[in-house]
C-alpha cells in the first residue's frame, strides 16, 4: 500500500472504533510512560496534546509534573513545530488544527525525550505522519532525543514506504484496542 492508502485505512478504522473507545484504550499510557526507563531518566520531556483519534496524553502531563520534569508541548507556527514549555499555570488556545496549544515563549533548549504520535508505524519502528511533515522536520532538529512512538494496535503495519529524511523511532508503545478474551 502507498501512504495515501494507509492513511485512508487507518482513518476509517478509527472512525469505526470511535472516539470513546480510543479514549478508554489510552488509559494505560500514563502508567506505561511512568515506568519507561528512558522517560524516567529524562529531565526535559515533550508530549503532545491529542486530537480525538490519537492516544490521549493528557493524564501523562501530571506524571511529568509529579516527577519534577520539564514538560514541553508542540505549537504550530506556519509550517513548523515550535516547542513550548508548559507549567500548571500555562494558558491555552485552540491552534490551527483544532489542537489546544500552550501559550508561552518558545522553548530553545535540548529535549531529552519526545513522545511521537503517528498515523501508522511499522515493525522496523518507522513512522507515517499525517502528511504535512511537521514532526519529520522537528525530529530532524532533535535527533539526539529519545523518540518513542505511540499508537493503537491497528496502526502497526508490516512495512511503510520511506523517504530519505524519515527518522525511525527508538521504540513504540502499542495500546491495545481489541479484546483478547
Amino acid at each position: 500500500m502507498d501512504k495515501k492508502e494507509i492513511r485512508s485505512l487507518i482513518r476509517t478504522t478509527k472512525k469505526t472504533i470511535g472516539a470513546d473507545i480510543l479514549l478508554k484504550q489510552s488509559s494505560p499510557l500514563a502508567g506505561t510512560l511512568a515506568e519507561n526507563i528512558h522517560f524516567r531518566s529524562a529531565d526535559k520531556v515533550m508530549l503532545y496534546y491529542p486530537l480525538w483519534d490519537e492516544p490521549d496524553t493528557r493524564p501523562s502531563f501530571d506524571v511529568v509534573f509529579r516527577q519534577k520534569k520539564r514538560l514541553i508541548l508542540p505549537s504550530v507556527v506556519g509550517d513548523d513545530i515550535i516547542p513550548v514549555e508548559v507549567t500548571p499555570d500555562t494558558q491555552w488556545i485552540e491552534g490551527p488544527f483544532g489542537i489546544m496549544e500552550p501559550q508561552a515563549e518558545p522553548y530553545r533548549e535540548d529535549i531529552d525525550f519526545i513522545l511521537v504520535p503517528g498515523v501508522a508505524f511499522d515493525q522496523k519502528l518507522n513512522r507515517l505522519g499525517r502528511g504535512k511533515g511537521y514532526y519529520d522536520r522537528f525530529l530532524a532538529l532533535h535527533s539526539n532525543a529519545y523518540r518513542l512512538g505511540v499508537c493503537f494496535d491497528f496502526q502497526i503495519v508490516s512495512q511503510l514506504p520511506l523517504e530519505p529524511h524519515d527518522l525511525p523511532m527508538n521504540d513504540i508503545i502499542i495500546l491495545k484496542t481489541c479484546s483478547t478474551d
